[in-house]
């Protein structure tokens, strides 16, 4: 099948590498010149494992091809997804200029029958202003899909190539009979492909991320009040999921989520739960807690230290999570704030996102060339990403670098008996 993928941003830098990986012919379509150049050598401007491999590999099995130019992209393929960005507004909305700046554009290009597929995460409704705009701009037949995305960032690569489940929002059979065609691939192996009214796939996406959102809110509390009462959360932890109908996943404490989705379509449910007069109670209180939960370990240190004013705080871990260099709305950004406004040098580390780093923080803090150096005279350290390399780390020789073995583990890395055998002072979420 030819396909195209209008924006190279995570969503559809993925998609299109991954559709390329199954036999079909795609051109990934972006505005920005540099992005589209870069992409020829085979260079991915994101960092997301395995990605960089497949795009070379398809680029040079011919299979995936980059370009500029949209109205070519449209009339040489039978599917157009579109992947643009949409981003939040004011408030908390999402923003469809760019999805339907896309839309006209691929309405103007057309010449026979297209399906065009809203893969970016849009608010309920989206396909039908879709729909609205196309029709307006053409008199070609076509049909207008939801196909949200459930990709995690570090794992996005095996999400898409063997997906837990596909939603597809299609009411034409000709679109249905399409898309299907195009999982095929994905789903021998039993995934559910569940197809549905449009409206039903475009908000499967938001409750999805909102209900897991909530569980991480609900996790800290549950933390913050085991810290009241002497309990340890993670043998709580472990006794709730234990039941089937609670389960494992998404139940560790921490210091909040982040990133380019959780927050943004917590907002974005919110604000489409509003224009219809509906005010979501649980999702105010998840946001809420979310926010105390970020700067959490400045308020333990100044509890520890009194004031922080002159201290060198280490920094272990920038980015939202591991195995990405994303640092949108990572709870690392405000606690970092938070500690440069108190007076202190933080000396930061983390294995991909420093580049990002320094475009939030520019020269108000120090970029460590290692785990190690990050400590290197620190009278305490913050863990704040939980990458596998800062699990096993050498304590001897921490505690040799550092002015005071002190460590604020904001993902619980470490075993309290174990830190205080090895003489740290060892502070971490929701156990003693």
């Amino acid at each position: 099948m030819r396909i195209a993928v209008v924006g190279t941003g995570y969503v559809g830098l993925v998609a299109g590498a991954c559709f390329a990986e199954s036999g079909n012919d795609v051109v990934c379509v972006d505005n920005n010149q540099a992005k589209v150049r870069l992409l020829r050598r085979g260079k991915v401007p994101i960092y997301e494992p395995g990605l960089e491999e497949l795009v070379r590999r398809n680029r040079a099995e011919k299979r995936l091809t980059f370009t500029t130019t949209l109205a070519k992209a449209v009339r040489d393929s039978a599917v157009i997804f579109i992947a643009v960005g949409t981003p939040q507004g004011e408030d908390g909305s999402a923003d469809l200029k760019h999805v339907l700046d896309v839309a006209r554009e691929i309405a103007r290009a057309m010449n026979g029958y297209k399906v065009i597929v809203d893969k970016s995460t849009v608010p309920v409704g989206t396909s039908e202003k879709v729909r609205e705009v196309i029709r307006r701009e053409t008199t070609h037949p076509f049909s207008v899909v939801s196909n949200p995305e459930f990709l995690k960032q570090g794992a996005a690569i095996d999400d898409f190539l063997k997906p837990d489940r596909v939603v597809i929002g299609a009411e034409d059979p000709r679109a249905q009979a399409l898309m299907l065609e195009l999982y095929e691939p994905f789903t021998r192996t039993g995934a559910p492909v569940m197809v549905m009214d449009c409206a039903s796939a475009e908000l499967a996406k938001y409750a999805a991320n909102a209900m897991l959102a909530t569980r991480i809110s609900f996790m800290n509390e549950v933390a913050n009040v085991c810290e009241l009462v002497g309990a340890d959360v993670d043998q709580v932890r472990l006794a709730i999921g234990s039941d089937k109908r609670i389960g494992n996943s998404f139940l560790f404490p921490g210091i909040g989520y982040g990133g380019s989705c959780f927050p943004k379509d917590v907002q974005a449910m919110k604000r489409f739960a509003a224009d219809k007069d509906y005010s979501f109670k649980i999702l105010e209180a998840v946001e809420g807690v979310n926010k105390y939960q970020k700067t959490k370990l400045v308020a333990a240190m100044k509890k520890h230290f009194g004031s922080l004013k002159g201290k060198t705080i280490g920094v272990w871990g920038l980015a939202f999570k591991p195995r990405t260099d994303d640092m949108r709305e990572a709870p690392a950004v405000p606690m970092i704030e938070a500690l440069v406004s108190a007076g202190v040098s933080v000396q930061a580390f983390d294995p991909e996102a420093m580049r990002v780093a320094k475009g939030i923080f520019g020269s108000r803090i120090t970029y460590a060339t290692s785990a190690y150096d990050a400590v290197k005279g620190a009278d305490a350290l913050a863990i704040l990403t939980e990458w596998n390399e800062f699990r096993r780390p050498d304590f001897s020789r921490i505690r040799s670098l550092m002015r005071s073995p002190t460590v604020f583990d904001g993902r619980n890395l470490f075993v309290p008996a174990h830190m205080k055998q090895n003489g740290f002072t060892y502070y971490s979420i929701g156990r003693s």
